[in-house]
């Protein structure tokens, strides 16, 4: 278990930075406000990740906190997907 937790919380510090530069790379003209940002819906989605995370435990049992788990993994890699191909840099045919 320790040795779970402890590569849990280097994965989730990972993208707290990877999500931190991403902030700071698309408001360069105003840090203070991406931070403050970054701060309020890091709170918030710790916030609704627990309220979902209660609402699999109520409803369906400990042994299906792993399904809320992997529905917002998912939902994780359909965003950064998005953002990817929304934002990517475009390619220039010579």
């Amino acid at each position: 278990m320790t040795l779970l937790i402890a590569i849990w919380g280097t994965s989730y510090t990972l993208g707290l930075n990877l999500c931190q530069n991403s902030i700071t790379n698309a408001a360069y003209e105003a840090p203070t406000f991406a931070n403050g940002m970054f701060i309020a819906f890091g709170n918030l989605g710790i916030s609704f990740g627990t309220f979902v995370g209660g609402a699999f435990i109520g409803n369906f049992g400990t042994r299906s906190i792993i399904w809320a788990g992997i529905l917002f993994m998912v939902l994780s890699f359909v965003f950064i997907a998005v953002r990817a191909f929304r934002y990517s840099p475009k390619k220039v045919h010579v």
